[in-house]
């Protein structure tokens, strides 16, 4: 952690920083932790990384429903939407 007031002062040096560790800085105001910087292409890897986290707890989910037999058959299921988007229209 960081104080806001340096990183003003040497903004460029963190940034270079920044983009060479591909980490995150976490700033300061008055001791307290209150924003967090960090690199954009660091940023991305987070965001992908995330995704891949929340398709593998999808799938997950899915086959636990799967093993608990709490599945509905895909024909009755598509039936079931063509139904209710054409009373929709």
């Amino acid at each position: 952690m960081r104080p806001l007031t340096d990183f003003k002062r040497k903004m460029l040096e963190y940034m270079a920083e920044l983009k060479r560790s591909g980490r995150l800085q976490v700033l300061t105001v008055n001791g307290r932790a209150e924003i967090v910087v960090q690199d954009a292409a660091a940023y991305q890897r987070l965001l992908e990384a995330l995704d891949r986290g929340q398709a593998v707890a999808g799938i997950r989910e899915g086959l636990a429903d799967l093993e608990r037999g709490d599945v509905a058959d895909a024909d009755v299921t598509v039936a079931t939407a063509r139904r209710a988007l054409a009373s929709s229209r």
